[in-house]
């Protein structure tokens, strides 16, 4: 889509009138104060939606030709430069978010990016969703959490994101849209692509990436990293491949914890951060869309809305209380990477016409909570705390992925729920006290916030509402430290922790800016050796 011009120009409309052209032009011309004849055409450029009261708004953003025709909108395509024949390589750990961007920046700059997924391509990974599902049994490096894309690929493909500041946000999309996805996305506030399309939009960068002369090999777990020469890093693999390149980029996600091992044992300096635990909540969509959308009790969500969904946030003796990662017409599903665990997470479809709403509803975690085990894990203590809730949720769901399930109801009132409600999560509920499973300084956190939550958003506590736990990997204990001005680790040179795995980012977005950053400055970095 070609670039907007300064003609800019916000209006309001209610929903009724809001997708007509004639009341959008009567409004435009309304707020520039123009003849009505000067203005030749518009181009919406920016919608979202006003529910704050019971007359439902929509806000637009339109680009206006005044006195002449805007210019005909093209949108962006998949066009990059080929890697020159003795282009310095680049070896990428991990095909997320921050891995792909990265490989298409260093592509633009003339390197070669070598990207080491442990998982598999996407279309493969599909087939790899349905033993976990159906039979309860992980592929440990390929499900989930593991494989092209990373762990967004089958979440939702969330793309809003608060992280204006780090980068250019409307270049990612702009690239998501070249390889594929909806162009709604450079319009809507809240832009998704869904689990159903995103597949195909990572197959297609990673087409870009390999077209221009880029390397992406999958089924490569990375098991080792050394340093040649001061000058050349080896990265070795559960094959025993040895891959190598002038630097590496560690973008790995926030699940790969063997990695921490390894820098662990190899003595590279980590860092705990806060996270945040918890469980799921799910609800009925058609509840959260009465609530949101001022609609009566039986009267349903008008075609022009969207499933709706909410944000919430308090905190609770100095921890945060918050719902996370919010899938309107979603499903839960089973988000372990081993074998014995039990971890669940959200995603939905790019339709969002699921029965269902769910969300995170997690409290944050500061390291200085996990000291118990500390002794024994050092650093890793996070790691090892939410490990032990995964494991307590395996036993409790009593077998395969079974996930334990309490109502909200109970869960306040300390009590087993005798009946669970219907779910979206496949492979089916235990009953559990979830209130005795879980940590009391989460539990007493949680039932805080439920009651709080419920004042804001009436019915979050309704007999509908279930909580399915646990909901453990919302971000990565662990940070890989990196110096503020080079970007690379203190103790090792070229070597450029990068995303969410690295601690530096929360999100698609936010994990693909960070990869274009990192992306940048190992360019410059490069190009300044080489001199």
């Amino acid at each position: 889509m070609s670039e907007p011009s300064e003609n800019l120009v916000d209006i309001t409309l209610p929903l009724a009138s809001a997708e007509q052209a004639e009341a959008q032009r009567k409004a435009i011309v309304r707020k520039l104060r123009i003849a009505p004849d000067r203005l030749r055409s518009f181009r919406l450029r920016k919608r979202s939606i006003d529910a704050r009261k019971k007359e439902i708004k929509l806000h637009l953003r339109f680009e206006v030709g005044l006195d002449t025709e805007l210019p005909v909108d093209t949108l962006p395509s998949p066009e990059y430069p080929q890697v020159p024949a003795r282009a310095i390589p680049v070896v990428i750990v991990g095909a997320g978010p921050a891995g792909l961007f990265a490989a298409l920046r260093l592509i633009e700059r003339g390197f070669k990016p070598i990207i080491l997924e442990r998982g598999k391509d996407a279309s493969s990974r599909r087939f790899d969703l349905a033993p976990i599902l159906r039979q309860g049994r992980v592929i440990e490096d390929s499900n989930y959490c593991f494989g092209e894309g990373g762990a967004g690929t089958f979440s939702d493909g969330k793309l809003y994101t608060r992280a204006t500041k780090r980068g250019p946000v409307a270049d990612i999309y702009k690239t998501f849209v070249a390889h594929g996805a909806p162009p709604e996305i450079l319009i809507d506030a809240h832009p998704h692509i869904g689990s159903n399309l995103l597949p195909s939009v990572v197959m297609a960068m990673r087409e870009s990436i390999t077209r221009a002369g880029g390397e992406v090999h999958f089924n490569q777990r990375v098991t080792d990293f050394e340093l040649q020469n001061d000058r050349t890093w080896n990265v070795s693999t559960h094959t025993d491949q040895v891959l190598n390149g002038g630097a590496v980029i560690l973008a790995t996600g926030h699940s790969a914890r063997d990695i921490y091992s390894l820098l662990h044992a190899k003595d590279i300096y980590l860092e705990a951060k806060p996270f945040a635990v918890g469980v799921r909540i799910e609800h009925p969509q058609s509840l959260i869309d009465q609530r949101q959308y001022h609609l009566g009790k039986e009267a349903s969500r008008p075609d022009s809305l969207p499933a709706a969904n909410y944000r919430l946030a308090t905190k609770i003796d100095n921890r945060g209380v918050h719902s996370f990662c919010m899938c309107p017409g979603g499903f839960i599903v089973p988000a372990a990477t081993e074998n014995d665990e039990i971890v669940v997470n959200g995603m939905s479809l790019s339709r969002r016409d699921s029965y269902f709403a769910n969300s995170g509803f997690v409290v944050t975690v500061e390291p200085e909570d996990t000291i118990q085990f500390a002794p024994q894990h050092g650093i890793l203590a996070g790691v090892s705390y939410q490990k032990h809730l995964e494991r307590a949720a395996k036993l409790a769901g009593g077998g395969g992925q079974k996930a334990p399930a309490q109502l909200a109801l109970d869960f306040l009132k300390s009590q087993p729920s005798s009946n669970l409600n219907r779910s979206s999560y496949f492979p089916g509920l235990t009953s559990a006290r979830l209130d005795e499973l879980l940590p009391s300084e989460i539990v007493y956190r949680l039932k805080g916030g439920l009651r709080l939550f419920n004042q804001q958003l009436k019915g979050f506590t309704s007999p509908e509402a279930q909580l399915i736990g646990v909901e453990t990997r919302t971000s990565s204990p662990i940070r890989i430290p990196r110096d503020s001005q080079n970007l690379e680790h203190p103790q090792l040179p070229r070597f450029y922790p990068c995303g969410e795995g690295a601690g530096y980012a929360g999100g698609i977005v936010s994990a693909a800016m960070d990869g274009l950053k990192i992306a940048e400055q190992v360019a410059r970095s490069l190009a300044n050796n080489s001199a």
